[in-house]
């Protein structure tokens, strides 16, 4: 178990000690979940955007680096000669 410091329904801070006035809470608990009314965790909408721009940003640059890629073996590069030139 772990132990959460609570201000304003936003976990502040997480402990695996126990701490006098700090609530004990589930594994899945982290700091900046937002506590809701049936006593659930949850991220706040902006965080969880801000992950979803995150994880969007970094499948774009997979989705880029394939094109890259595939438009470099178009003009007749082999997998080696890219890997070796551009690291992809």
């Amino acid at each position: 178990m772990k132990y959460a410091l609570i201000e304003n329904n936003i976990v502040k801070v997480i402990s695996y000690q126990p701490i006098n006035g700090w609530e004990e809470v589930n594994d899945n608990v982290f700091a900046d979940m937002i506590k809701q009314a049936d006593g659930t965790f949850d991220y706040s909408d902006e965080v969880k955007a801000e992950t979803q721009a995150f994880i969007d940003k970094q499948e774009n640059k997979k989705i880029k680096r394939a094109s890259a890629k595939s438009k470099l073996e178009a003009l007749g590069l082999t997998t080696e000669e890219i890997k070796e030139a551009f690291g992809i």
